[in-house]
């Protein structure tokens, strides 16, 4: 292509790749949680079929601590809530950014059909 990119447009590629690397963010960090939500899960059902008085023990830096079944269930529902809302918030944040990325290739593919049209299709 012998023309040289309009600065416009320019900002448009250069949005579009900032809007894609958001995206692979938030993508990532949704499966992140997805992950920690699983495994909280697990926890939890495993802690359902232990006795009340089970000895349960938290890791702190280089000690064992011991912990009630009630407050380690209470800190993992805890946890469990965040990460849902956390998801919750990441997936309207996904669509907005798909949204906005849709709008953005659109903008592009409407500068290069008029650059290919006006060179003949060619």
């Amino acid at each position: 292509m012998a023309e040289q990119i309009p600065p416009e447009v320019q900002q448009e590629l250069v949005k579009l790749q900032q809007l894609q690397a958001q995206l692979s963010q938030v993508l990532t960090e949704k499966e992140l949680l997805r992950q920690e939500l699983r495994d909280i899960e697990r926890t939890l059902s495993v802690l359902k079929d232990l006795p009340q008085d089970a000895e349960l023990y938290r890791s702190t830096g280089h000690i064992l601590v011991r912990v009630s079944k009630d407050d380690v269930e209470k800190e993992l529902n805890e946890r469990k809530e965040l990460v849902e809302l956390r998801l919750k918030t990441l997936e309207k944040q996904e669509s907005m950014l798909r949204q906005q990325l849709s709008q953005v290739q659109s903008k592009v593919n409407q500068y290069l059909s008029k650059v290919y049209k006006g060179q003949g299709g060619a």
